[in-house]
């Protein structure tokens, strides 16, 4: 299962779905965006530096963290790492499953219920 259609759960709906936009179709984000949503995946301690760096620079980040073992000690940390960032900066985070991390920012919370139930 890719990370799209662990995004896009159960909903009977798959990544086929959805069309992939030419960015000459859509304008990109505004230079005065307030914040930015990033997609990240962790495989090491490296990729968790710049998901911190994002969270205090006051973005959202996705994080796909299916390449880590989800009983590793090593997973924990990273973890427990990024709830701390989260805690420094008055932000939120969520672990979906084994697989997906999203950690925002201050005055963003993260809901833990799904829209359409």
């Amino acid at each position: 299962m890719g990370f799209m259609e662990k995004i896009l759960g159960g909903t009977g709906r798959s990544t086929e779905d959805y069309v992939e936009l030419d960015l000459g179709d859509v304008e990109t984000g505004s230079a005065d965006a307030r914040t930015t949503i990033h997609i990240a995946e962790i495989d090491d301690q490296e990729d968790v530096i710049a998901i911190k760096d994002a969270v205090y620079d006051g973005d959202i980040v996705l994080a796909d963290i299916t390449r880590l073992r989800t009983e590793d000690s090593m997973t924990e940390h990273l973890v427990e790492e990024l709830r701390q960032v989260a805690n420094e900066v008055g932000g939120d985070i969520v672990q979906k499953g084994d697989d997906q991390l999203i950690v925002a920012p201050a005055e963003i919370s993260i809901s833990r219920q799904k829209l359409n139930r």
